[in-house]
């Protein structure tokens, strides 16, 4: 069983992933099932989890800021940066657990973002490298390394801005 701050942050992801088009409102609800059998509970994350598929769509909506409130977890507004750069780092954490590989992050997160979010241009950037990798000198293990160490610089500093690898004060 996953620990409650495991299930917590799987649950902020889904729903920062959800926000941006990323996945199904169906995950958001199974990640607060999720959630309720690793130990935390409300009223509003039990109903949240209690949504069928059929509900899913139509009801996350509504449920998912009061469920993420009362868990003390926070819902930044649909489209906002905030908002974006919290789905760029799930993403990376889905990355760094084995869900993704590194160029579906990159394409993932230039075809969501292109060049235009701040925090995600060096993965931009890299899915640029991999379309290029026959005119140059780069292998794919080569960019994939790299599209993991921002991955993980993401992850450990999510704040931090690219080509900055020191933490902040």
């Amino acid at each position: 069983m996953p620990s409650t701050e495991s299930a917590a942050r799987r649950l902020q992801d889904r729903a920062a992933l959800w926000s941006v088009g990323e996945i199904r409102a169906t995950d958001v609800v199974t990640a607060a099932c999720d959630a309720l059998v690793a130990g935390l509970d409300g009223p509003a994350l039990r109903m949240l989890a209690a949504c069928t598929r059929a509900e899913a769509d139509h009801d996350v909506p509504g449920l998912l800021p009061p469920a993420l409130d009362e868990l003390g977890l926070t819902f930044p507004a649909v489209g906002s940066v905030a908002g974006q750069e919290a789905a760029v780092r799930a993403l990376a954490a889905r990355m760094l657990a084995g869900e993704l590989t590194p160029r579906e992050l990159a394409f993932r997160i230039h075809r969501r973002f292109g060049h235009e979010l701040p925090l995600a241009e060096r993965l931009a950037e890299l899915d640029d490298a991999y379309d290029l990798l026959e005119y140059g000198d780069a292998t794919p293990a080569q960019v994939d390394a790299e599209v993991t160490a921002e991955a993980s610089r993401l992850a450990r500093h999510p704040g931090l801005p690219a080509g900055r690898t020191d933490a902040p004060a």
